[in-house]
């Protein structure tokens, strides 16, 4: 018996691929333009474009060689996260006393916060922000009977070390916002603000108005100038992972619609010891010891008191929900602190090598080439990070099968229309991610390029994407 299939839908089906393939060749096309633009005459480009459901190659160009990813990695750390710990992941912060607590609620010891580096303690972008968990916090000291302290509110960061940043990451980056470290007690996104108000000419100083949360521990240098109306923030803060003295330099503008910039906390573990510290005393909980670190503690020589009793413990969101602001909002701490955690679990020290050799090794079992994968952090922060577009398009193609997709999907941010993932540092802009056309063919998309000139790159790389809709 022949099966009689309607000509219409052979008609429709003959259509699609026609479309799929002019659209292919438009794209070339368009990247060739691109390569030939003068923004481009120095540079390299790549692009890689798989068909999503059968990951076959449709477009490929310079994409065996490694370029400096900017934020696209993330898209790696992420389905790396996924993989080795879960979607339902969650990290956990302790409160826990030393000592003993007298009748009279005295407690003859210290109060620990032992962390275990999760990123989003004290953020205000879930349930647990800061008011919040001190507010916790201040519930289970005050339900275990404590009234008075005679010792020190500790900060534990033990679990990542004392290295925060990734070695390679830019001076020019470390002490602003973007560039906070992680931390093994990590606190409101390892963060504070700096309110600054401009001159009326460009010959008046910048004033500082206030630092939120006020962080008197902290030295701020102000060398900023006012900038002409118009030129914005130019500013840089300067703050080395534990120090107490900050470096404002650059410019900020007359006119500027902000109100101020933020900064890295040098020690998070600090801050968050020292804000319990603080909101204890104004509820009349004194103790009669500066608040401290387990770090400090250790370069003082001083011995880490053993844990008698926890009080409360705090869960993080989902890595799930983690997730989607790492993607969608680019947060660099999260990808770092992901890379420590998946060396963690894999049975590794937590650093940021360890992490990168897990990542590494992890998508080798998969089949990707270990050559074309040269991460040394984990959100592409840094320059010297080298990945190859086909190497991030073939990951990108294998995650769609996982269980967890849905999430990793929804957390990619919308440009020019399509799921994709941005980066961005000195003269590097990449997009990675997904795109159904309006035919419904489904692609896998990297495009990336490296040392490009001038200004306004990012419309030329819409341009060329522009022809797979």
């Amino acid at each position: 018996m022949r099966l009689k299939i309607p000509l219409l839908f052979i008609s429709i089906l003959a259509g699609n691929i026609v479309g799929a393939q002019n659209r292919i060749q438009n794209l070339e096309k368009a990247f060739n333009n691109l390569l030939a633009d003068e923004q481009a005459k120095h540079a390299i480009t790549s692009l890689c474009v798989l068909d999503a459901n059968t990951g076959k190659v449709l477009f490929a160009k310079n994409e065996q060689i490694g370029l400096a990813t900017a934020s696209t990695l993330k898209t790696i750390t992420a389905a790396t996260a996924f993989s080795i710990l879960g979607k339902d992941f969650q990290f956990q912060t302790t409160l826990a006393y030393t000592g003993n607590i007298t009748p009279d609620g005295t407690l003859k010891g210290n109060l620990i916060i032992a962390g275990s580096g999760d990123p989003t303690l004290g953020s205000p972008r879930y349930q647990n922000k800061e008011n919040a968990v001190l507010t916790q916090w201040v519930a289970a000291i005050k339900a275990a009977g404590i009234k008075k302290i005679e010792g020190a509110i500790i900060g534990d960061d033990r679990i990542f070390g004392t290295q925060t940043t990734p070695e390679g990451w830019v001076w020019q980056d470390i002490g602003n916002y973007y560039g906070a470290g992680t931390s093994g007690l990590a606190w409101r996104e390892n963060q504070f603000d700096i309110y600054l108000k401009p001159g009326t000419d460009t010959a008046d100083e910048v004033r500082i108005i206030k630092t939120v949360p006020e962080t008197p521990y902290i030295q701020i240098v102000n060398e900023l100038k006012t900038g002409s109306s118009g030129s914005g923030d130019r500013s840089y803060a300067f703050l080395p992972p534990y120090s107490n003295v900050a470096y404002l330099r650059g410019s900020w503008g007359m006119g500027i619609g902000k109100t101020g910039i933020s900064v890295a906390l040098p020690d998070p573990t600090f801050d968050c010891a020292y804000r319990l510290q603080d909101t204890l005393k104004r509820l009349g909980i004194s103790t009669n010891q500066h608040a401290t670190t387990t770090r400090l503690m250790e370069l003082n020589k001083q011995a880490i008191p053993a844990i008698t009793q926890k009080i409360s413990t705090i869960s993080s969101p989902t890595l799930s929900e983690i997730t989607y602001w790492f993607l969608k909002k680019s947060i660099n701490l999260y990808g770092e602190t992901l890379l420590k955690t998946i060396a963690l679990k894999s049975g590794k020290t937590a650093t940021t090598s360890k992490g990168a050799e897990t990542e590494i090794n992890y998508w080798a079992a998969k089949g990707i080439d270990k050559s074309a994968l040269n991460i040394i952090d984990g959100s592409g922060l840094s320059p010297g990070d080298r990945i190859t577009t086909s190497a991030m398009a073939s990951i990108l193609f294998q995650v769609q099968k996982e269980n967890w997709f849905s999430d990793f999907y929804k957390g990619l941010p919308e440009y020019n229309g399509m799921k994709i993932k941005s980066g961005t540092i000195n003269d590097v802009s990449a997009f990675a991610g997904y795109h159904t056309d309006g035919a419904g063919n489904k692609y896998v998309v990297v495009i990336n390029i490296n040392n490009y000139s001038g200004s306004g790159i990012n419309k030329k790389l819409f341009k060329v994407l522009d022809e797979l809709k």
